[in-house]
């Protein structure tokens, strides 16, 4: 089997989470995803934590199948290795510092003059020009510039969404596009300069408050972990836990009355007819359903609802999601390895039937930097050099 993306080439100037995360996708599908590091130091995503054998869990999670090339940037001899690099790329992503590219000599503009079938994506805070062109921009600063931070939490409290939100988004559509600009070049030979920025890809996941917003002129409540519109949708407490589930239309909420509150008559008390009159008396419902539940446990509540045809999901925490049944029968637990040996890895999410799988190890800092100068000519002299100099480093360096 061939992966995917197998003779693609991509070279990755990149920190932290959002362009880590395109890229790993891309290497997922084959691609081969040339990361460049800082000399000895490397990404500082390496250095968040060291819970993964001693790995950032960060860095673990979005840098395997990836080769680094440990390179200072800020160097004209190391400026001049990545324009040569990229003559010999596909693509050439980067989410540095704002005008870092620019002040570097290694603009889109400038890489695509010398390669015009380039496919360059520069990802940035807030876009290339406006207001905060050159503001510095991190995940949960763009999670409250979005306005995100105002529709998450209780009514009492603003909460930080839980994973890198804005981060995943920009990346997802960095990952999209790149994939758009191969087949966009595959049919005409053209490259492709894009743009991506976080600021712009969370306010698109923000549509339905936006939405909800422009025309009746206020944003949906804060309203936990249930739903801000549709009603009952959300946990609700059993006698051994909280479970979760949701009603979408009137013939759900016939049934769930009927068959998992065994009270038919509550679907046409008149505070509770459409979802509106349910989402208004959302206070009263909630008691009627925990006084039905109070006495049945999370299972006996699973099995009414999964006869009634209603939709639920279980209130797992973490560990109890490592061992979920469905990624352990599923096979979606992988190992790969690292620096600091086997560790555990989720497969990729889209299974291409028919296409390899090139799950790779986690890099080294450097631990590619010797072969890639190889490639583009340079003798063991020329690379001692480089290294002696500080330009470069190996990982044993």
């Amino acid at each position: 089997m061939v992966a995917a993306l197998d003779g693609v080439t991509v070279l990755a100037l990149e920190q932290a989470v959002a362009v880590p995360f395109a890229t790993r996708q891309l290497a997922d599908l084959g691609a081969r995803v040339i990361k460049i590091e800082r000399p000895l130091v490397g990404d500082f995503a390496r250095h968040y934590d060291t819970r993964v054998n001693g790995l950032s869990s960060y860095f673990a999670w979005l840098n395997r199948s990836k080769q680094s090339l440990a390179i200072d940037l800020k160097s004209a001899d190391g400026a001049e290795v990545i324009r040569d690099l990229a003559t010999r790329c596909d693509v050439v992503i980067q989410n540095l510092a704002p005008g870092a590219t620019e002040r570097l000599g290694l603009a889109s503009a400038t890489l695509r003059e010398a390669k015009p079938s380039l496919i360059t994506v520069d990802l940035t805070g807030y876009g290339s020009n406006g207001p905060l062109a050159g503001r510095k921009a991190y995940d949960l600063l763009i999670q409250a510039e979005a306005g995100l931070l105002s529709v998450t939490g209780t009514s009492d409290e603003i909460v930080r969404a839980g994973i890198s939100v804005a981060d995943i988004a920009g990346g997802m559509y960095v990952y999209s596009a790149v994939l758009a600009a191969l087949v966009h070049r595959e049919r005409t030979g053209e490259g492709t300069a894009i743009e991506v920025s976080l600021f712009d890809a969370l306010v698109e996941w923000m549509g339905h408050p936006v939405h909800y917003a422009m025309y009746t002129g206020e944003a949906p409540a804060r309203a936990g972990d249930s739903h801000p519109t549709i009603y009952p949708y959300g946990s609700f407490a059993a006698s051994d836990g909280r479970i979760q589930f949701g009603i979408q239309n009137e013939r759900e909420w016939v049934s769930f009355c009927s068959q998992v509150l065994e009270v038919a008559e509550v679907a046409t008390d008149p505070m509770f007819v459409t979802n509106a009159d349910r989402h208004e008396h959302r206070r009263e419902l909630q008691q009627r359903i925990e006084a039905a539940f109070v006495t049945q446990t999370v299972a006996e509540i699973s099995r009414r609802l999964d006869a009634a045809g209603i939709a639920y999901g279980m209130v797992n925490d973490v560990p109890a999601l490592l061992e979920h049944p469905q990624l352990v029968e599923r096979q979606r637990w992988s190992e790969v390895g690292s620096p600091n040996g086997r560790i555990r890895t989720l497969r990729p999410v889209a299974i291409m039937h028919g296409h390899d799988e090139p799950i790779g190890p986690v890099p080294a800092v450097g631990e590619h930097t010797a072969q890639i100068l190889t490639e583009l000519g340079y003798d063991a002299d020329a690379i001692a050099a480089l290294i002696a100099s500080g330009v470069t480093a190996t990982s044993e360096s």
